[in-house]
């Protein structure tokens, strides 16, 4: 059986603090608040087991602060093998502000990475086996170039390793020689990916470049407007189920973790997407991730269309 493997390169502790309002130069007294182990690869990782796919965290951690994510995983019976480094994880803060209506998302850099770290992690990744899954996701931490994702790429292709991107980096479009098996922009990366302003109508086209140049899926997440997912023989689209929004930061990692995991267990493409829609607004909708439990509710809400290419 394939394993599975996240990396997260920028870990993360985040704190979630509601208050009433947020004015300046006085004491704000928070309502409620809550801390969890983040950054987008553990995210998905944490999905995957609630969703039975055992996996293993990689990337690098520093500092009591890294100590609690690892120990956060293990306590979710989730391997954690991260290389050490001197620094400390990042915290970052994620303010609801109830006046208002609107969150407030402070986003700390994290800490410098040497190249004795960056060349244990690709040593790392150097001795998955073929068919096993690893999905790569978020931002890089200081000291790592762009160039990093190129050569896991080269990589994974060589050892025919599933290879998931989820990053904003440009460089992206460099891997796609290396084919890697998913793909999960949003809308701004996509933009971005082709410096390009990119109408709703032409997503789907802009999809299927990627797919040209060489990946062998693309998941597009549109937040409240639902996603796309397409592959050469057709593409989905699905609408986002109504609700309030708490908490956007996870919503993404959940819909990827959760498609992933239906691909893993080859189950319908169409209900797969269904559910990581579901879910990914289900997260959305609360302060951490998904418990599944309106899933099945949220399902719905959703209608998914499927157009077949000739």
């Amino acid at each position: 059986m394939a394993n599975v493997y996240t990396c997260t390169m920028n870990l993360a502790i985040d704190l979630f603090i509601e208050v009433a309002q947020l004015k300046p130069n006085v004491v704000n007294r928070s309502i409620d608040d809550d801390i969890q182990a983040n950054g987008k690869g553990v995210n998905v990782s944490l999905i995957l087991k609630k969703l039975g796919i055992p996996n293993t965290a990689l990337g690098f951690s520093g500092g009591f602060t890294g100590a609690y994510i690892e120990e956060c995983l293990t306590k979710e019976g989730i391997d954690a093998h991260f290389v050490s480094i001197p620094g400390m994880t990042r915290i970052n803060v994620f303010t609801q502000v109830n006046e208002e209506s609107s969150e407030y998302k402070l986003v700390n850099r994290g800490p410098e990475i040497d190249q004795l770290a960056m060349e244990e992690l690709l040593e790392t990744i150097s001795h998955l086996s073929a068919g096993d899954y690893l999905c790569v996701s978020g931002s890089l931490p200081r000291g790592v170039p762009e160039e990093i994702l190129v050569m896991i790429s080269k990589i994974c292709h060589e050892n025919q390793v599933r290879l998931i991107l989820d990053t904003s980096a440009k460089i992206v479009k460099r891997c796609l020689k290396y084919q890697p098996f998913l793909l999960k922009p949003n809308e701004q990366e996509l933009a971005e990916w082709f410096d390009e302003e990119i109408a709703e109508t032409e997503y789907v086209n802009y999809c299927k470049k990627l797919l040209a140049a060489g990946a062998q899926n693309v998941l597009l997440s549109l937040g409240g407007a639902g996603g796309i997912y397409v592959n050469e023989n057709y593409c989905l689209t699905g609408n986002a189920p109504q609700g309030k929004v708490v908490n956007t930061a996870c919503a993404g990692d959940t819909l990827l973790a959760t498609f992933l995991a239906g691909l893993i267990k080859e189950e319908n493409s169409a209900d797969c997407f269904k559910d990581s829609l579901a879910a990914g607004s289900s997260t959305a909708f609360q302060k951490g991730l998904t418990d599944f439990t309106d899933v099945a509710e949220l399902k719905k809400q959703i209608t998914i269309h499927k157009e077949e290419f000739r």
